[in-house]
């Protein structure tokens, strides 16, 4: 008997922190952490449309970028990252992130958040982005992206 009470009470715990997490993750974005986001998403929307100008908008000139390919970084600035990604082509990008974890303090912010890069429609590869952003003159700005990046992506 004793058995089934301890079965009970640890179904019982694991339920609720699933219902946890679940809500959790479903919570939607403060303003602050959605403040925080828009400069994320507006490097994005430029990389979507192929605009070298619209990438740049959101980013901190002089910032850094570092992709991790294959085990070894290749770095460069944000700006040459714009350059390269802004450059007119047949094929049409879309980058995704999503379940971002958003942290701030004053006017320093990071986002940490899986991502998806799609080619044509396609996951083309995927891992995890590291932004790192700060606020100047009460505008978020991107400072310098990491990420990882591999083609064992799980098909969604």
């Amino acid at each position: 008997m004793k058995i089934f009470r301890y079965l009970h009470l640890l179904l019982f715990v694991a339920g609720a922190t699933t219902v946890g997490l679940m809500a959790s993750s479903l919570h939607a974005a403060t303003p602050e952490e959605q403040a925080v986001l828009a400069p994320v998403k507006a490097m994005f929307d430029g990389m979507a449309k192929r605009d070298p100008a619209a990438i740049k908008e959101p980013l901190l000139p002089g910032g850094a970028m570092v992709l991790m390919r294959d085990g070894k970084p290749v770095q460069m600035t944000l700006e040459a990252f714009a350059d390269r990604v802004g450059k007119p082509g047949t094929t049409q990008i879309e980058e995704r992130i999503h379940d971002p974890l958003v942290r701030i303090d004053n006017d320093l912010a990071m986002v940490w958040a899986p991502f998806e890069f799609l080619i044509d429609g396609k996951v083309d590869h995927c891992g995890t982005d590291l932004f790192n952003l700060v606020r100047k003159d009460g505008k978020w700005l991107i400072a310098s992206v990491a990420d990882t990046g591999r083609k064992d992506c799980a098909v969604k």
